[in-house]
């Protein structure tokens, strides 16, 4: 069961990355606005370490997303030497639309593939799953 969970999980979250609002960025790139959504501010150097990436490179991606108008940057109060960087209303609105696009898929799609009994069933297992990662 777990292994069938696990496959099932992955197709799940490719396909709704399928319907993610993804425009001209990178992977690398949505994952760093995703990192700075859920945990906030953040230096080149914790964000290359968060995503397992050289400061370097991390460096380009965020240059990239400065130049696209979706992170800014200044500087650390604890430590000058560094920039802490963190998404703009441009970013915010554009993560908004990406989460709207992917839940209006998948609410559909259950609507569409799922019985109401189904959809209760559905509704009960993800109490369950919610369980287990929490």
């Amino acid at each position: 069961m777990a292994s069938e969970l696990r496959v099932v999980l992955g197709k799940l979250k490719r396909k709704l990355r399928e319907y993610a609002n993804k425009g001209d960025l990178s992977l690398s790139q949505t994952a760093v606005l995703g990192y700075l959504h859920r945990e906030g501010a953040s230096t080149v150097t914790s964000l290359a370490r968060a995503e397992g990436v050289r400061p370097q490179s991390m460096g380009a991606t965020v240059a990239a997303l400065q130049e696209a108008g979706l992170v800014s940057a200044k500087p650390d109060p604890a430590d000058g030497r560094q920039m802490l960087l963190s998404l703009t209303a441009a970013a915010r609105q554009w993560i908004e639309a990406s989460r709207a696009a992917r839940d209006d898929w998948l609410a559909q799609s259950i609507r569409s593939h799922l019985s109401a009994t189904e959809q209760a069933e559905l509704a009960k297992t993800t109490a369950l799953l919610r369980r287990i990662v929490d």
